[in-house]
């Protein structure tokens, strides 16, 4: 048994010292142009789930839905999402194909998180994603407009879509990077 026990010890120590070096001299990629293993894709998956039911717990949307705030919504996804999570004209924007994970697309396909983990992710933002965290830019309130516009992606008032339609009110929110040359 003491040889079992020593054998399950010395096997872990080697998995962990292994991982170590592969991550100390770049064997593992962190790029986001290639598809990351189905180990990487459960683990990470799954960790985001959990962290995202811990920390939401079982929140109500504070803000009712009505028209006024699916249009106000719709307004602060024009002006902070659409540029990564597409519009109703064209889906699949420019920056969803540049990132792994791959962003969600909500007119494609709406929401599959509860309005208590959509508020916590879009509150908080997920790490080494690329989803930055909006409560240092916008009110509680107003992410709870975007949850609720969220939710009612399949049924907005005219005055929501007239904001979303092919020509825009407003252009959304462009994003730009300088990477400095070496």
């Amino acid at each position: 048994m003491r040889g079992f026990v020593l054998g399950v010890l010395l096997t872990l120590i080697a998995l962990v010292a292994g991982g170590w070096w592969c991550l100390n001299k770049g064997y593992i990629s962190f790029a986001a142009d290639q598809e990351p293993s189905s180990l990487e894709q459960k683990v990470a998956m799954s960790a985001v789930d959990i962290w995202a039911d811990h920390g939401a717990g079982n929140q109500k949307n504070p803000s009712p839905v009505t028209d006024n705030s699916l249009t106000a919504g719709a307004q602060i996804y024009m002006d902070h999402c659409a540029g990564c999570h597409g519009l109703p004209s064209k889906p699949t924007s420019q920056f969803a194909v540049s990132f792994y994970p791959p962003v969600p697309e909500f007119f494609s396909e709406a929401p599959d998180m509860s309005d208590a983990q959509n508020f916590f992710i879009i509150q908080h933002g997920i790490r080494w994603t690329g989803m930055p965290a909006w409560n240092k830019t916008l009110s509680d309130s107003q992410i709870s407009q975007v949850v609720g516009f969220l939710r009612n992606t399949r049924k907005l008032p005219a005055t929501a879509l007239k904001i979303l339609g092919p020509e825009p009110a407003t252009p959304p929110m462009q994003m730009h990077m300088t990477i400095p040359m070496k």
